[in-house]
């Protein structure tokens, strides 16, 4: 089983910036505050596409809104 098969599942920082419409930064910012589970794998943080989609279906990107994975 490679490496990237196992992957498959997980989004690293730049695709859930552009999933969510957000600099990758602020994806950093979001799993800083623990309101975007994430794990570290070596020097990139991943999440699962499952809670990424749960995330962005209740994710406002307008200043002022607060992000909740529920």
């Amino acid at each position: 089983m490679s490496k990237e098969f196992l992957l498959d599942n997980y989004a690293g920082v730049d695709e859930i910036g552009q999933r969510l419409r957000i600099h990758p930064e602020s994806v950093r910012r979001l799993i800083r505050q623990g309101k975007l589970p994430a794990i570290k794998f070596g020097n990139k943080w991943l999440v699962d596409k499952t809670t990424l989609e749960q995330f962005a279906n209740h994710y406002d990107p307008r200043p002022g809104n607060k992000a909740t994975l529920f």
